[in-house]
């Protein structure tokens, strides 16, 4: 089921840019990795025993507390609270680094998948990623207190 919900979440990302044809930010891209490696651990727990599925579980969940930190970091660059940390955001270039081949959408514009709502995609990533985040360390807890 981990994967299941990651695949899910990497599933909008690609369905808003594919086929709603919005545009990711670098700060988008990057929260997409997270879930990458959700996968991954997710469908390795479901080929290991048990004891040894909780604990790479236990990695996803810390995964998944990751991309909390870059969707709060994002949430906070569009909501001008500080700037992004990623030069690609803010139009600085890096001495000596190539041009893009095409000009990336700045980070502190927000990206919303729901006309009229007031969510932004970085704003639903932090909400999302912080309830699997949860839901998911709650679940390896309670069957490590199973096993004792």
């Amino acid at each position: 089921m981990t994967a299941i919900f990651a695949l899910a979440a990497l599933g909008v990302a690609y369905f808003a840019q594919d086929v709603l044809l919005l545009v990711p930010c670098e700060l988008c891209l990057w929260e997409r990795w997270p879930y990458r490696a959700v996968v991954a651990l997710g469908v390795l727990a479901a080929l290991l025993p048990r004891r040894a599925a909780r604990v790479v579980l236990g990695l996803a969940a810390l995964a998944l507390l990751g991309d909390v930190g870059i969707a709060g970091l994002h949430v906070g660059v569009e909501w001008h609270w500080w700037n992004s940390p990623l030069p690609e955001c803010n139009g600085i270039l890096v001495p000596g680094a190539p041009l893009p081949a095409t000009p990336a959408r700045p980070c502190d514009e927000p990206v919303f998948l729901i006309p009229h709502v007031p969510v932004s995609m970085a704003a639903m990533d932090l909400l999302f990623a912080l309830a699997f985040a949860l839901a998911l360390s709650l679940y390896v807890l309670r069957r490590q207190r199973r096993f004792r």
